[in-house]
């Protein structure tokens, strides 16, 4: 239990050491997926569109600067808006494209989960009626025909 606690701290302690170089010092190819080009719609990465060549020159200069991801992309929603990055903000309106999904899936898994408790519920208590007896005649035609095909 403790090897696994001290493993989970360190796995966490390596992940935002990694997370935190990439807001110092982003590359031009992690920003091309997370910016959109204005023109076409895509993020640069898949875009060859003019101004999306032009953007990348853009970051590319930023990057040479100095300017963390952050910065570099609030310069480009300065001069584009917010419909260039490829994801919403987690913040104000745009947090509602983050919390609408997992909202969705934990009301459809407690509706799936109510819907089954139900099924459970009355498959277990014999929701069918038992069966008639039989009419005493017709049981004893049933055994004559049975005994005739044992023999």
């Amino acid at each position: 239990m403790k090897r696994a606690l001290v493993g989970l701290a360190l796995l966490v302690f390596f992940a935002a050491g990694t997370a935190v170089a990439s807001e110092r010092r982003p590359t031009l190819a992690e920003l091309e997926s997370e910016v959109i080009c204005p023109t076409c719609k895509t993020t640069l990465d898949q875009s060859r569109s003019p101004i999306a060549d032009r953007m990348r020159r853009f970051i590319s200069q930023r990057i040479a600067a100095g300017d963390t991801k952050t910065e570099i992309k609030q310069k480009l929603v300065d001069q584009f808006g917010e419909s260039v990055l490829a994801a919403p903000p987690r913040h104000g309106f745009g947090l509602l494209a983050w919390v609408l999904p997992l909202a969705g899936i934990g009301v459809g898994a407690l509706v799936v989960g109510a819907l089954a408790w139900r099924w459970s519920r009355t498959r277990g208590s014999g929701g069918a009626a038992p069966p008639a007896a039989l009419d005493p005649e017709l049981e004893r035609r049933l055994d004559d025909e049975l005994a005739r095909f044992d023999d």
